[in-house]
């Protein structure tokens, strides 16, 4: 099953998240992320609707994405977490770094 589809590039790089993502398919979604970034990069946004799990090798992939976009000048952010997800974030202190909605 697909965890992450380009929704969008107007503007932004939007990703919808789907699933469970974790240390057996974050490479997969890094590389994803990182190949359309590389083409466009921008902004990018990553819709958590559907997403339904993480891990915290996940929360590491997070922070690289952050690290990388922000030292371009780039900024990405997290919306429809779900409240469990986000308290991965805020246990970690993450949700100070990091824009999640």
């Amino acid at each position: 099953m697909q965890q992450v589809k380009l929704t969008s590039t107007e503007g932004k790089l939007e990703f919808a998240l789907f699933g469970e993502i974790d240390s057996a398919t974050s490479e997969d979604f890094y590389a994803e992320v990182k190949t359309a970034y590389l083409h466009d990069k921008k902004n990018i946004v990553f819709d958590c609707t559907a997403l339904t799990f993480i891990d915290s090798t996940m929360l590491g992939t997070f922070v690289k994405i952050f690290k990388e976009l922000k030292a371009d000048g780039f900024k990405s952010s997290l919306v429809n977490v779900q409240p469990r997800i986000r308290k991965l974030f805020e246990i970690c202190a993450l949700d100070t770094i990091m824009e999640i909605r």
